[in-house]
Parts: structure tokens; sequence; C-alpha cells
């Protein structure tokens, strides 16, 4: 019997045992303390899952490591006489998983099999591709085969919202020599965008009075990296102005179509608009609320001339463009495509704007290329840039020996040899751990319900994966 082979008959096991992993509910939560005294820093759900993947790894013979609570690695190491030029190839994955929304028409910490699909959260992001990875590596130990590189399955647990698990990790074992993250799309990944978040802000020092038209609040948006679906706006002031507003606000929706409306709240004017949610790494697939409301209020004066400054720049240099070609960053380059531009968060007041925005910047460029092309703009203004995250491009050549091994692995399992290698505008553990890609686990065609309500993933991907995932392993360690 081959490894691939032996792995093909793992298939009830694997399945239980992506079963059981998806009955926890690892989405982070607040830390708590065991009765013990010891910190799970990410909740009991995340930690029993970490707890449940070591003891699988522990049962397969496995060495299983708990690293403070905080991540977790499984090893397989070469034999001793091997030792001292052996490699460390890594394979990055993470248990944590986000909240369930609602939607769904099976419980989602239940895994349910019906029409050849497996429903449940974390099935194909990133549970089921670990389950994958690590019966790939049980069938290759239990056929017997030589191993010359060490091979560690670290888990991460908080990748959904941060990274500070991953971090903890690499500060006190490093970065692996090679090796790939089963969390995005097959063939490979063979770079990724970079990725900067700041907030475009701007002090007010007017104060107008309290019978002036003002702009009170505007809300808009969650998360910076979410194409907002909905934006309100609160306006005050003497209601002589409430009626025309109102008017404007129905030519606007009649002229453009949009999903705005105008209603008095007690002494207030309230303005909602209504878009269409999205990634905001695939803006285009949405309709941002902010910028329908920035250009509706455009057409309003306020009282306060800061603000309308404020909101003709937005309208100016940003508005509804997705690539920054207003704003200085019109960045592009052959390996990545243009430069992705999101606004995903605006809370303006009367003292202070805020915009929250997301950019996805080719490979080939750097942070200090975005300040300057955007200084280039706000220079003679008074609006600030606060940098809040910046995760560099990464990006490894298609000639590459392991981005060619790791290829062949897949065209040789999958016949697949057509759809190229990509550089994506996601971000993975590709960008925060050292000499790895993002090497599948979607396949090429398959329906992305990551995230979504009925996630799922297919019973054949799943053991597909697997054996994609022992040829990689086989290739860059065993031969």
């Amino acid at each position: 019997m081959g490894y691939l082979e032996r792995l093909d008959s793992y298939r009830d096991d694997m399945l239980r045992t992506l079963k059981e992993s998806i009955s926890m509910p690892s989405v982070k939560s607040d830390p708590v303390k065991t009765a013990e005294g010891d910190l799970l820093p990410y909740g009991r759900g995340v930690h029993d899952s970490l707890m449940h993947m070591l003891g699988v790894g522990a049962a397969m013979g496995f060495e299983s490591h708990n690293v403070d609570n905080y991540a977790g690695y499984i090893d397989y190491k070469v034999a001793d006489d091997k030792a001292a030029d052996a490699k460390t190839f890594g394979i990055v994955g993470h248990l944590d998983v986000v909240p369930t929304g609602s939607g769904w028409e099976t419980d989602p910490f239940e895994m349910v099999e019906k029409d050849g699909f497996l429903y449940g959260r974390g099935t194909s992001d990133d549970k089921g591709p670990v389950v994958a990875c690590m019966y790939a590596l049980k069938a290759l130990r239990e056929e017997g085969v030589e191993f010359k590189n060490n091979v560690r399955v670290i888990l991460g647990l908080d990748e959904e919202t941060g990274d500070s698990s991953i971090n903890y990790y690499t500060e006190r074992y490093g970065h692996p020599d090679m090796g790939f993250t089963p969390d995005g799309d097959f063939p490979i990944v063979n770079g990724e965008m970079g990725i900067m978040v700041f907030d475009l802000a701007r002090k007010f020092t007017q104060t107008p009075g309290k019978d002036d038209l003002r702009l009170t609040r505007l809300e808009a948006g969650t998360a910076h990296n979410m194409v907002p679906g909905s934006a309100k706006a609160v306006i005050a002031g003497d209601k002589k102005y409430f009626d025309l507003i109102a008017d404007k606000v129905r030519a606007y929706a009649a002229e453009t179509g949009y999903d705005i409306k105008a209603k008095k709240q007690g002494s207030s004017l309230v303005i909602e608009v209504k878009g269409v949610a999205a990634h905001g790494a695939r803006p285009h697939l949405g309709l941002n609320s902010i910028s329908i409301m920035m250009e509706f209020l455009g057409r309003v004066s306020f009282a306060n001339e800061e603000l309308n400054d404020y909101i003709a720049f937005y309208n100016e240099h940003i508005g509804f463009d997705l690539h920054g070609e207003r704003f200085g960053i019109k960045f592009e380059d052959n390996q990545s495509g243009p430069l992705i531009l999101n606004v995903g968060i605006a809370n303006i007041n009367e003292e202070l704007a805020t915009l929250s925005i997301n950019i996805r910047f080719p490979v080939t460029y750097s942070d200090v290329d975005l300040v300057v092309g955007m200084d280039s703009c706000i220079k003679d203004t008074s609006i600030g840039i606060i940098t809040r995250m910046v995760q560099n491009p990464i990006y490894m050549e298609l000639d590459s020996p392991m981005v060619t091994k790791l290829l062949k692995a897949y065209r040789d399992e999958t016949g697949d040899n057509e759809t190229p290698a990509s550089v994506q505008s996601g971000g993975t553990y590709a960008k925060m751990v050292n000499n790895i890609l993002c090497y599948g686990a979607l396949f090429p065609g398959e329906e992305d319900t990551m995230h979504q309500a009925g996630e799922k993933l297919s019973v054949e991907s799943f053991m597909k994966m697997a054996r994609i995932y022992a040829r990689a392993i086989y290739a860059l360690c065993c031969e």
C-alpha cells in the first residue's frame, strides 16, 4: 500500500476527527482562568479546540506541545542521524473560527453530511484543511516513508481577529525554513498584497450656533476590511432646513437610484443609506454606503466650513474610487494588478471626523509609497493620516524550488495544468510567518462559503486536498 492509498483508507477517521473539532465553538472570546489558575487567553471554546487537536496529534504518535495556551504545535522529527542537516517544514493553520451569524439551516457547531457536503463552522476555514494535513502526515509516517526534514504543524488561535497567537509562537520558536498555510486557494498563492489600515482624520475648531445647520453625527461600518452596507447621519438646527434637505434626498435618490431616505426624528433629521456589504478585499462586489452618504452631504451646505471642506475632500479624492485613482496612489504591477481601496468605517461628530480606510497594495510597492502619494493630496489641508496597521507584501517567484514542488504536487493529483498561481489581496499567516505561502484549500471553481452561513466543504475536496498535502510533504521533506 502506498501512502496515498493509506491516506484514502483513513476517510472515516478523518470525518470523525473533523466532526469532533467542529463541535467545539472556537470563536474567540474573553480570557478566562481555569480552576487551577491557568489563563485561557482566547476563551474556553478556542482552548478546547487546541487541546483536541493536540490530542489527535499525540494519538497519531507525534509530539504535541501546548505553548502556554496561546498556540500549539505538533512535531514529526527525523531520525537522530539526520537531525544535523534537517530543515523544518511548517504547516501553519488556525483553529479559531468567525462567529456563526444568522441564516444557518443546520447547527453550525454540529457537522452535518448532506448531499456530499460537510456543513459546519470551520469545515473549510480552517479546521478541515488542518485535519487533512494531519492525516496526510500520518499516512506518510505509517507507510514508513523516510524523512529528511522535520515537519511541524503550528496551530494558531486568533487568526480571524488578530495576530497575537502566531506572534507569541514565533517570538519563542522562530520561523520554519519553508512551508505553507492551508488557508486560501489552490493551486498556490505565491504572493499576497500588502495591507495598510489608517484613519483619515480632521479636528473641527468651528462651533456653529444651535440654530445653524449642523451634522451632529455620521456613523457607518464596523470593520475597516468590510464594505459598509449602511450609514446614518443626524442633522440638527433650525427645522426650516429639514424640508429642503428631505427634498434634496428624494431628488438624489431619483437621480442615482441609491437607497437613501430622510425622516424627522425629534428635533433632528435622520438620513439613512443602504448600500451593499462585501469584503474589503473585493469592494467591487459591494456598494459603499459611506460614499453614497458623503456624495449626498456634499450637496448640503453646513454652517461648519471645516466640515464642508472635509466632505468635499472625500468626494474629490476618494468618492467611489476603488483603486486610489484620485488619492495619489493609483499603483499597479504585473504580479498583483491594481491597488485596492476600501473605506470601512466613518465616525463624524461636531468635534472630529475620522474615516478608517483599508488599502491592499501591490507587491512591488511599500507603505512609504502610499504615504508619499497620499501626502501629495493632503499637504495643503488640515487632514491627517493616522496609521493603524501595516502588513508588508510577500512574493515568491514561480521558479523557486518550493513553489515549483508545491505546484507539481497539486497538478499531479488533480491533472489541472491550466489554473495559474495567483497573487491575492487577502491576508493569511503567510504574512506573519516567514518562508511560507498560502496553499489551498479552496479548489478552482468551488463556491467559497468561508465566513458565511452554511459554510461547507465537499467530502471529495476534503480527501483530495489531503492527497495534495501528502504529495507536497513528500516532495519537500522526503525526496
